[in-house]
């Protein structure tokens, strides 16, 4: 039997073996974003299927921050083998892989979303600007309290309801994406905002990012569903997820135009709309050694039957990303290329 080390760890075959662990671990598991979840879940069910001895894949739903935390916490039988992320993983998480000996990751980007925000299809709000999202979610829009009780507050040609938001915890990627697309670009654009990033970046990303605790925004943890179902109950409310759960849900939500812009396949696709996100997978490359299962995994999450505009993971809601992302990243999964944890800013 071959037996190698890595980071202090026995690998055995297809079997990640802790020193003192009564039961190894066979099976794959990932954890991280929501977003990403029903498209993993998806491809680990294929995936067994076809390699039914490997068994289905564990897929936990905790959150792209969550996952993060999970994932480069370290090598060996405890922590997961691939993090869903919807957003790609940041320096700080970069450096505490490296810490603790996860060295060598591979990014894969999979494809694409959209920063959905719905409402009830009988709710009178049809579309916000990035400033109006803003100025009524942000805690101190532009430095003062957020006093704005109704949508009319924050812009007068909007209807006078109030102002309730159902949306991701801060551990989601999608919170990230909250505040990287849509409230930072309109804070920004203020020129005392612009002036403050470069002399107080810390109080800058406060003013522009911070949500309000007041009950206007709502955590509603990392269930997409439960999210939809808040919004179909309260007409007036608003829910903030992930495009794919959109449109499974048409017949009850509709989506909300930002910019003027609808969320939808080709706007997404194409950037125009301004909620549009890349989603990724990060593989450990050192559990990818010792688990073969985790190869067949990646490869059946970069076929072209799988990820591709007439792949069935768009048929849940993945918008697929263009031809030459895809073939570049489908070179990355085969050889499972590690990532430059150095580049990432």
């Amino acid at each position: 039997m071959s037996i190698r080390k890595i980071a202090g760890f026995a690998f055995v075959a297809a079997t990640i073996v802790l020193p003192g662990a009564a039961d190894a671990r066979t099976q794959i598991r990932a954890v991280g974003s929501s977003t990403v979840y029903p498209f993993a879940k998806a491809v680990a069910e294929r995936m067994s299927r076809a390699n039914p001895a490997a068994g289905t894949p564990v897929i936990e739903s905790t959150g792209t921050g969550a996952g993060m935390k999970l994932f480069c916490a370290g090598i060996g039988e405890r922590f997961p083998d691939i993090v869903n992320a919807s957003r790609r993983i940041k320096a700080s998480e970069t450096k505490a892989c490296a810490a603790n000996g996860v060295a060598q990751i591979t990014e894969i980007q999979i494809g694409l979303d959209g920063l959905a925000l719905a409402t009830a299809k009988r709710s009178p709000l049809a579309g916000l600007s990035q400033r109006d999202i803003y100025m009524a979610l942000a805690k101190t829009p532009f430095g003062k309290p957020n006093k704005a009780k109704t949508w009319k507050d924050v812009n007068g040609k909007l209807p006078a309801l109030p102002i309730r938001v159902y949306g991701p915890p801060p551990t989601s990627g999608t919170r990230d994406a909250l505040a990287e697309l849509l409230l930072t670009p309109p804070c920004e654009a203020s020129p005392a905002m612009a002036a403050m990033k470069k002399s107080d970046e810390a109080r800058f990303k406060a003013i522009c990012t911070a949500v309000r605790e007041d009950g206007a925004f709502v955590q509603a943890g990392e269930n997409d569903n439960l999210i939809v179902q808040k919004i179909e109950a309260n007409p007036g409310a608003i829910g903030i997820f992930g495009y794919s759960y959109l449109e499974e849900n048409t017949d009850k939500l509709k989506g909300i135009a930002i910019n003027g812009v609808a969320p939808s396949y080709d706007s997404i696709a194409s950037f125009k709309y301004p909620g549009s996100r890349p989603l990724f997978i990060y593989v450990k490359n050192a559990h990818a050694r010792a688990i073969p299962s985790i190869r067949a995994y990646v490869a059946e999450f970069t076929k072209e039957s799988t990820w591709s505009r007439n792949g069935y993971l768009v048929r849940l809601g993945l918008i697929a990303a263009p031809d030459a992302v895809r073939a570049r990243n489908a070179q990355v999964a085969a050889k499972l290329a590690p990532l430059n944890l150095a580049s990432v800013k």
